[in-house]
């Protein structure tokens, strides 16, 4: 992020360029963004199952994958929480190269 921003103070810089290329990096973080959302929706699922079939079926075997997911859902929720910090930087840098093509 650090590179466009530098790229963006320069007076050499061409823009066009800049904003394409800025474009072409949020679509990869969306993309990536999407799937993980998908992926940690579908783990939270299970631990929700997991959970509803703890209290009716007490056994190892279902505590043990309910704390495997929960252990999972920590990592997941962090990363998701990166990228999507991530994507909205890359909007707001979108939106000033926006402003500065425009004068």
């Amino acid at each position: 992020m650090s590179e466009l921003e530098k790229k963006l103070s320069s007076s050499k810089t061409d823009l066009h360029i800049l904003s394409n290329d800025l474009l072409v990096h949020i679509k990869f973080y969306q993309h990536e963004r999407l799937i993980h959302f998908l992926v940690t929706m579908l783990v939270s699922i299970i631990t929700v199952i997991l959970l509803v079939v703890n209290f009716f079926i007490n056994n190892l075997f279902v505590v043990i994958l309910l704390i495997i997911c929960i252990l999972l859902l920590i990592p997941y929720f962090a990363h998701y929480y990166y990228l999507e910090n991530k994507v909205q930087a890359m909007y707001a840098l979108y939106d000033l190269i926006q402003e500065k093509i425009k004068k």
